[in-house]
């Protein structure tokens, strides 16, 4: 039988001492996680793993013996550290040596019990498989589905070996507290025997962590309390609460915000990267937020936005108005119903004049409504582009109604032109058809246009919300954290030598990154797809333009 030893490099120069672990029967491997050094005494390492195992409920034992031979006088020793087999039984024994001044290794698991069949050896072949131990620990395995492709020369082990080994160095962090500085009763060697990793910025962050987060989670309780109270959900409140984007957008922060300062501990590492993801997509948004609002501060930018805005409407509404005068006489040379002509132009004209009317009215409190946009990007920049993109939806309102009134008598002729196809199969196309179409075309551009500058606007708050910068930026800075599998290096394969191999952790694709971590959005994008969109265009149906994805089509 060949048995895998998977041995820690940090160890590779420890003193000689106890093999301390886990046996995984199922792949018949060892997971060898920290040396015990002499002197010791026998009951105390037992309790040492006792407590180990009541912390991370993972079976630890003593697997067998490591000898590092640095001297002479020092080979004695390999005979009294076969003798420890019989303090502490483990079958099989593992017997590591590594010899003086060489990086030659010698491993042996032998069996004290007698073979069920005659002939059976009894030592087994021993593949020795080294393995970082921190980045082992820090990191975390994901589904066999993220396995990239194996390098040529790559050797792929089954995932429930690897993840045996990554679970067993995870739940043993309680065994990597100590280090050669403390006083214990049991001396070991493992990843942070030369100093365990703390900071004090770190220390006094956690301990102020909790106070913080029980009185932000208060807060933030009393908000959600306020916001589910009766009056909101009457009628008019409550569609322009589930209707306008800023509303859709606060909602979903009010629920970033509460996820971040919970005070309840994540209970996997997939939860804890959640938490990671949503506080730094805050901050950046945040962040966003307020270089938006010192650039509009900075040099006074928003009195020349408003003073822009007034020209650039009556603009539009000139262009709105020659278009209407086009097609009201005769429009590329073709004759036109003059009646119907005028009837829909002045309709349409009335409504522009509407529309003017009510900008220059509200044209003396433009710069104080644009002042108070770019002040709600202390909330983030994805709340500043969803008040930007409701207070686009209300100036092109008129193009909205405009659209409605040609989508519907476009949808009429179509109905009209399909029962006559119906009717009169064979006949040529009606000109009163090519009238209509040309006539809805210009308003659909105008308003695919505005449909285009809103989605925009919310793919980037999409974007912003979903986006989990922090598990990219894990992978960018220390890929070995989000591991997809590993990779096998040889480095001694020789006759009469234990084969001896490097694992090597192979990271997350980052498209596997941002598919498994991706954030869930506030729902406040585009409801249709383009496909869908133009579709619906063609055919004259109606968009609406504050639907969302899980409302119900009328």
């Amino acid at each position: 039988m060949v048995l895998k030893a998977f041995f820690p490099t940090c160890c590779a120069s420890a003193d000689s001492g106890l093999l301390v672990g886990r046996w995984v029967p199922e792949q018949s491997s060892a997971v060898v996680l920290a040396v015990v050094h002499f002197p010791f005494i026998p009951l105390q390492v037992k309790e040492l793993l006792a407590q180990v195992h009541q912390a991370g409920h993972v079976g630890l034992a003593v697997l067998g013996t490591w000898c590092h031979r640095r001297q002479e006088a020092e080979e004695s020793l390999g005979h009294f550290l076969e003798g420890l087999g019989t303090i502490f039984s483990h079958e099989p024994w593992l017997q590591l040596c590594r010899e003086q001044g060489s990086k030659l290794w010698s491993c042996k698991a032998t069996r004290r019990q007698v073979p069920p069949c005659p002939g059976t050896p009894y030592e087994d072949q021993v593949m020795l498989v080294f393995y970082d131990q921190r980045k082992v620990l820090l990191s975390q395995l994901h589904p066999p589905a993220a396995l990239p492709d194996c390098l040529a020369g790559d050797a792929a082990p089954s995932a429930g070996g690897l993840a045996a080994v990554f679970d067993t160095v995870a739940r043993s962090e309680a065994l990597f507290r100590s280090d050669r500085f403390d006083d214990g009763p049991v001396r070991l060697s493992h990843w942070q025997s030369d100093g365990v990793e703390a900071s004090i910025l770190a220390e006094l962050a956690k301990r102020a962590s909790g106070p913080v987060c029980v009185l932000l989670a208060c807060l933030l309780s009393l908000v959600s309390a306020a916001s589910a109270c009766r009056l909101f959900k009457l009628w008019p409140l409550s569609f322009v609460w589930s209707k306008l984007s800023v509303c859709e957008q606060l909602r979903h922060r009010l629920e970033q915000l509460t996820l971040v300062f919970s005070t309840q501990k994540a209970e996997n590492p997939t939860q804890l990267m959640r938490k990671a993801n949503v506080l730094v997509s805050v901050l950046l948004d945040v962040a966003l937020g307020l270089a938006l609002l010192s650039w509009l501060r900075g040099k006074d930018r928003i009195g020349p936005l408003a003073e822009a805005l007034v020209p650039v409407a009556d603009h539009v509404a000139e262009e709105l108005q020659h278009l209407l005068q086009w097609l009201m006489g005769a429009p590329a040379g073709l004759k036109m119903n003059r009646a119907l002509d005028q009837v829909l132009g002045r309709f349409f004209l009335y409504h522009l004049h509407l529309w003017i009317s009510y900008i220059h009215l509200m044209s003396p409190f433009i710069e104080r409504i644009l002042w108070h946009v770019g002040l709600s990007a202390c909330l983030g920049l994805t709340v500043a582009l969803s008040i930007l993109s409701d207070i686009i939806a209300l100036l092109t309102f008129h193009i909205y109604c405009f659209y409605v009134y040609g989508a519907r008598l476009y949808c009429l002729k179509i109905c009209g032109l399909s029962s006559l196809w119906r009717l009169f199969r064979g006949k040529k196309w009606n000109v009163l058809r090519q009238r209509v179409d040309s006539c809805s075309y210009d308003l659909d551009q105008l308003r695919l246009l505005v449909v285009a500058v809103q989605g925009l606007m919310h793919l980037l708050v999409d974007l912003i919300n979903s986006l989990p910068l922090y598990s990219l930026g894990l992978r960018l800075c220390r890929p070995y954290r989000l591991a997809a599998g590993v990779k096998f290096r040889v480095l001694e394969h020789e006759a009469g030598r234990p084969l001896r191999l490097l694992m090597q952790i192979n990271p997350l694709p980052y498209g596997r990154v941002v598919h498994t971590y991706r954030l869930p959005s506030c729902g406040c994008h585009p409801t249709h797809p383009w496909g869908s969109l133009c579709r619906k265009l063609f055919f004259g149906e109606l968009i609406y333009p504050w639907r969302q994805r899980g409302d119900k089509q009328a």
